[in-house]
């Protein structure tokens, strides 16, 4: 019985963690990071940190731009394709990043729902997750192969909660990008930034709450805060 005057209340317990994955579960932002600078100084052209900006958790091209300031007599499609292959060799070895691991286990063991939403590949995502020991740990696995539109679009993060069959008010995302926060809450989930090196320091206005990194981050701690935004 609801008391006259009062505003009945009802706290939504935590189902499901989504995570990110570029940046968030593993570092492969600094390497993007590195080789773009690389090559846009290769034709005496500054990155733009405004645009890398707007390309990181996203699926824009920096490269676009950097064709258009230096015409067509150079072939950036080529040199893009040597660079990828640097690229991959590179964050071929680096495992989780700190607190990944532990959370996913807790989460887990609590019987939480567990997914990954990404504007990468399947074929770039699922290669990682397996090959760092944690792919069968999500239950959902939704990427740019997906949806139509990927982020800051809430499209991945929609076609994860559908694929864990969870609503968004009962979810926490996990996002290291403006991009990426923006995408989980234009889907309605509570989202929580944890900038990486290339990333701190950007602005998260779409983000509840920022925290330095994972490592101590505990499913008891995400569902208070899950409550007290629910309440």
């Amino acid at each position: 019985m609801t008391c006259p005057g009062k505003i009945a209340t009802t706290v939504i317990a935590l189902r499901a963690l989504v995570f990110d994955f570029d940046g968030l579960i593993v570092d492969t932002e600094s390497s993007s990071l590195e080789l773009a600078r690389e090559m846009y100084a290769r034709h005496g052209v500054e990155l733009p940190s405004a645009l890398w900006r707007r390309c990181v958790g996203s699926h824009l091209d920096p490269y676009e731009h950097l064709q258009q300031v230096v015409g067509p007599g150079a072939d950036i499609a080529a040199e893009r394709a040597e660079l990828s292959v640097r690229h991959r060799g590179t964050v071929a070895l680096p495992g989780p990043l700190p607190g990944v691991t532990g959370l996913v286990a807790a989460a887990a063991a609590a019987g939480l729902g567990l997914g990954v939403a990404s504007s990468s590949s399947h074929l770039w995502v699922d290669a990682h997750l397996e090959r760092i020991g944690l792919l069968d740990s999500f239950g959902a696995v939704c990427c740019r192969d997906d949806v139509q539109h990927t982020k800051p679009a809430p499209d991945v993060y929609l076609a994860v909660l559908e694929g864990l069959g969870t609503s968004a008010a009962e979810a926490v995302a996990f996002e290291d990008s403006p991009n990426g926060a923006q995408a989980a809450k234009a889907a309605g989930i509570y989202t929580v930034a944890v900038p990486n090196d290339v990333t701190r320091g950007w602005p998260f206005d779409h983000a509840d709450r920022v925290v330095d990194s994972l490592g101590g981050v505990t499913v008891q701690e995400v569902d208070r805060w899950l409550a007290a935004a629910s309440a």
